[in-house]
């Protein structure tokens, strides 16, 4: 067959071509399901103060640790983009959050840390104004904090 034949057109090639390359995308990955028991934590999202917040996530209070490495900047120009990092050495980490206390709606970010995970989570936030930067680390059932203030010179949220 050439390549010249009506039987061997364009478009059969690239159908085949197509076809193989979903097939071997089907083999050897594995579809990323959330587990069952997963929910979105809507109305930790909806509370207004870092304590309610906390409080509707997690059911309990948190208590600061030098384990838990929050690095956020002293000062933030653009309160739109705040670059936030949380690190820590702490074994059975099940989930990260971040709160900002004093932007509108106080969790700003929640992880679920897979077994095996290396604990540590990078993210920009948005803040409304100068306030402090809360992350809360679960781990073996206990909450661990870091805090630390942000001064905002232009507001992220409308200020």
């Amino acid at each position: 067959m050439t390549c010249g034949s009506p039987s061997f057109s364009r478009r059969l090639v690239l159908q085949g071509a197509g076809s193989v390359a979903l097939v071997g995308l089907g083999f050897g990955t594995v579809p990323a399901v959330a587990a069952a028991n997963d929910k979105y934590p809507e109305d930790a999202f909806r509370q207004k103060g870092d304590a309610d917040a906390i409080k509707a996530l997690y059911g309990k209070t948190a208590e600061a640790s030098d384990k838990v490495k929050l690095d956020a900047p002293e000062i933030a120009e653009n309160g739109a983009v705040v670059p936030i990092a949380v690190a820590t050495a702490l074994t059975a980490v099940t989930s990260i959050s971040f709160l900002v206390s004093e932007n509108p709606n106080a969790l700003a970010a929640f992880y679920v840390i897979p077994e095996g995970t290396v604990p540590a989570v990078a993210n920009r936030l948005k803040m409304a104004k100068t306030c402090n930067v809360i992350a809360i680390v679960e781990s073996a059932g206990k909450l661990y904090s870091a805090t630390k203030e942000v001064k905002v010179t232009v507001g992220g949220c409308g200020g």
